[in-house]
This record gives C-alpha cells, structure tokens and sequence, in this order.
C-alpha cells in the first residue's frame, strides 16, 4: 500500500492550512510511518483545533530535498494509533499530545505524562482530571536476584535544573536509564497562544535561556514567511553572525565542562573564562552577553558599524586562539582520550531510530545540519561545511563541536568582513490568516523547529516550539545501556541538554 501524498514546502515558508492534505488519521498514521522509514524524520508532530474539532499535524524533515513534508487528519474521538513501535522517534510526541488534548495514544508502549500539565483545551471529561506531579507517576522497572535502582534529582548537587533520573543496575553496571522531566513546566506554548504581542519574543528568547538567539531565530522566520516580507540581508546576516557566537560560547562551555568530568583542569579552567569571552562578544554586538534584543522579525534589533565590526573581529580571532590553545591540551591528554574514547556509546542506526539531531547526532554519522539541509537567510548563500563523526561516544560528541567551533570561527570572521549594505531592519505587515509556516534554526544543540498557525484573523491559533533536547533525551538514555553508573556525569555532560527547553 502507498504512502498518501503530502504537501511541500521549504523551511521559512508559509502555506494555506487549507493546502496541507486532510486524511483520514489512519491514512496520515501510515503516510508518516512510510515516510520515516523512507529516510524522512519527525520535526513536529502535535495536535491544534480545526474548523471541526481538534486535528493532528505531522512536519516531516525530507534533508535531501530540502523540504519539508505536510499533512493532517482531523481526530473523530479521543484516540489516535500510535506509530511510537514502528517509529521510535514519535514516541515523545505522541505522549506529548496525549497530555496536552486528554487523549489517548493506542498502543503506546510508555504513555506517561511528558511534563505534567493540565490540558491545552480543556474538555469536559479531562476538566476534572488530577495533574500528575513530575516524577510522581510509574517507573518502568527491571525484576531480578542483586538488581538495584539508584534515584537522582530532581535537586541536584549544583546550579543545574531539575530532572529525575532513575537507573536499573546490577552492581555497577546500568540496564536502563529512566528521565522524568517536567520541572521546569512554564505554560510556553499556551502563553503564545493568541499572539504575536509585546510578551512574544521574550518569551521564545527565553525558550532555552542558553539559546537565545537560536529560538528567536526561528520565530523571527516564522514571523516573516507569514508576513510575506523576508529580513534584509544585512539584518540576516547578523543573525547569523549571532548564531554562531552562540555556537562558540557554548561549544566551549561544554568542552571545558567535560574535561572537568574527567579531572582535567587545564582545559577546564581556561574554558570557563574562554566561554565568557565569547559571550562578551555577543554583547559586543548588541548589549547582552546572551543576545537578547538582536535576532528580531524584520531583521535585527541592532545594527554593527565597521569600527566596531573590526573591534569584534579582532576579539574573536584574540579568543578563537585561546580557546585553540586550551582545548588542543584536552586532545593531548591520553588519560583524558581513555575517558572519553568508547564512552556513552550511541550507534548510528539507534541515533537514526531515535531522530537525535544536532552535534549528538553528527557524533554518531548521521549527516545531518539544517543550516545546509534546509538554508534560510544568510546559510543559502554561504554554507557553513557540516562536521561529522562516526564512533557515537562522549569523544565523537566532543570532537565534533571542536570541528564546528572552527567552521563557526572562520565563517563569523568572513562575514564581518564583508557585511551586506542597507537597512538591518524593515517593517512586518499582517500575518496571512489561516495559514502554516514553519522554521528550522540549526542552533548549537541541533535544530529548533518552530510551527505557527494562524486563525482568521493572523492571530496565533498554535505555536508549537520543538527544542533539540526533545529529540536528543532518548539518545542519552541510550547511552546508558550497558555502560557503568559512574559514566553518567560524562555522557550526561556530552549530551549537555536543556530541561527547560524540553519542559516548555
């Protein structure tokens, strides 16, 4: 039986909800399931009110083509087939939906709450339904003689966010790695809801506080394919230029944080203060270390003079070497390398599966980066060349944000250098009304996919936000498997993954 057709669009485009096919919900059940195992993947998959009742959207990720695949079906009662089995990637998304509408998502192998929240649009028979408390609701448990749980969090010993994590070990050695999240549960997509207002962007800036201009990116996109009017390229080009700063501070971060995971000081001390140099560049550039303000529809909120573009270009080039300097100790280690080599192994088949996306995903051979595969902006004229691995352990996912770390080096180095001439910034009319756009931002954890459905009248009717970390979770439980109990803190920190992106 063939697959049923579904619409094309490319990323940063909009299109008629009218135009995305209507199929019956098996027949979109079977039309996503055919695509992910054609080599498509998941990049929103959630419910929103239709003209008739509630609906399910499926966004599909075709990277070859770079197109994005479309389709719906209305829902006639309060059940839809679960793909998770057959399509592991959907298993987050269909829990999601199932807590966000009071539905039921048969055949669902694990249908436990996602973040613990009451639902979206509240139906009679949900509207007295007890929330469930995070970490509250059934574990999944292995049975056997010298078989032991070993519970972490939800407060952790640190300034880190709150997550559950409860492991199944005989002696040392970990059987499964259960994540309960949900503690960082702020309402985000029901206060976008109705929108675009004043409180819109400051709330997707904060989306993930570390990825500020990567979620401000993509409703920036979003914003403008629905308004029909694209950022000027000067204003594009110094998203990008912020989006990689972003990248660098970040990346470095991490670095640092796992040789601290191993001992390593060296490494670990100089990135600390490395990755505040970088951020200071990102204020540099518009007044905030994390880039609020810049990244804005129409353009960017802050225009970069050339004394001051020069002034920035030499700090990063000055901070670019020092970060060289203390990372290239890391490699140099041989008792750190032993650390990380074979560590937290996630293979390439089992990253495809789950649908990681992101340094975690390039780690483990999957080619796969949206700034290349699904350009918008300043990336469909200069491409940023994609850094891959293919061992899929804490050293790969290492690696591989050292190689971007250059790339993003040489390419925010460039652009400076020959920044577009005219306006940063033009006006955005009206929304198109009853219409879907999507986006896809390649940030420093992978891509932060945003959805926007308009009513009538352009307002917001659904504005589904997809972090990276959504994605990548199941990859570090994965990870686990097999692995010993003290090699959580390393793969943990590999994966580095936000609980507040998730949470939403």
């Amino acid at each position: 039986m063939s697959a049923p057709p579904l619409a094309r669009i490319r990323a940063g485009a909009a299109i008629p909800r009218a135009a995305i096919p209507e199929l019956p919900v098996a027949d979109l059940a079977e039309a996503v399931a055919a695509s992910c195992e054609g080599g498509l993947r998941a990049v929103a998959y959630f419910a929103a009110a239709g003209a008739a009742g509630l609906e399910l959207h499926a966004v599909l990720a075709d990277d070859p083509r770079s197109e994005l695949a479309l389709g719906r079906a209305p829902l006639p009662g309060r059940s839809f087939p679960s793909l998770a089995r057959r399509c592991p990637q959907l298993h987050l998304f269909e829990r999601e939906i199932a807590e966000q509408f009071a539905l039921v998502a048969e055949g669902h192998p694990d249908p436990a709450p996602v973040r613990c929240q009451p639902p979206l649009l509240p139906e009679p028979a949900a509207s007295a339904r007890a929330v469930a408390l995070p970490g509250a609701e059934r574990l999944y448990r292995v049975e056997g003689p010298e078989v032991h749980e070993v519970g972490v969090g939800p407060v952790h010993a640190g300034v880190i966010e709150p997550g559950h994590f409860r492991f199944q070990c005989h002696g040392e050695r970990v059987f499964h790695l259960e994540i309960r999240l949900g503690y960082q549960h702020r309402g985000l997509e029901r206060a976008l809801a109705g929108g675009p207002d004043r409180r819109t962007i400051h709330y997707l800036e904060t989306a993930a506080g570390d990825t500020t201009i990567g979620h401000a990116t993509a409703h920036a996109e979003v914003v403008e394919a629905l308004a029909g009017a694209p950022a000027p390229a000067r204003g594009a080009a110094l998203r990008a230029i912020a989006l990689e700063l972003e990248r660098l501070a970040n990346h470095t971060g991490d670095l640092g944080a796992l040789a601290g995971d191993v001992a390593y000081l060296p490494t670990a001390s100089f990135c600390g203060r490395i990755r505040g140099d970088f951020l200071n560049l990102s204020a540099e550039l518009c007044g905030s270390r994390f880039g609020r303000g810049l990244a804005r529809p129409g353009g960017s909120g802050f225009d970069l003079e050339g004394e001051r573009a020069e002034r920035l270009r030499s700090g990063l080039d000055r901070t670019f070497a020092d970060a060289r300097s203390a990372i290239e100790l890391l490699w140099g280690s041989p008792s750190a390398m032993e650390r990380l080599e074979a560590t937290g192994l996630v293979p390439r088949e089992v990253a495809s599966q789950l649908g990681l996306v992101g340094p975690a995903a390039r780690a483990s051979g999957l080619d796969r980066d949206a700034r290349r595969d699904h350009p918008a902006g300043l990336f469909r004229h200069h491409p940023v060349p994609v850094a891959t691995a293919d061992s899929g352990d804490v050293f790969a996912r290492a690696r591989v944000r050292w190689l971007e770390m250059q790339r993003s080096h040489a390419f925010v180095r460039e652009r400076l250098a020959e920044l577009p001439a005219g306006p940063a910034r033009v006006a955005v009319g009206a929304h198109a009304p009853e219409s879907l756009a999507v986006a896809l931002v390649e940030g420093w954890r992978g891509a932060n996919c945003h959805v926007a459905l308009t009513d009538g009248a352009g307002r917001f009717a659904r504005y589904k936000v997809v972090d990276p970390s959504f994605h990548n979770w199941s990859g570090l439980a994965w990870a686990l498997r097999g692995a010993e109990i003290s090699d959580f803190p390393l793969c943990n920190k590999s994966f580095n993954l936000s609980y507040c992106g998730h949470d939403l």
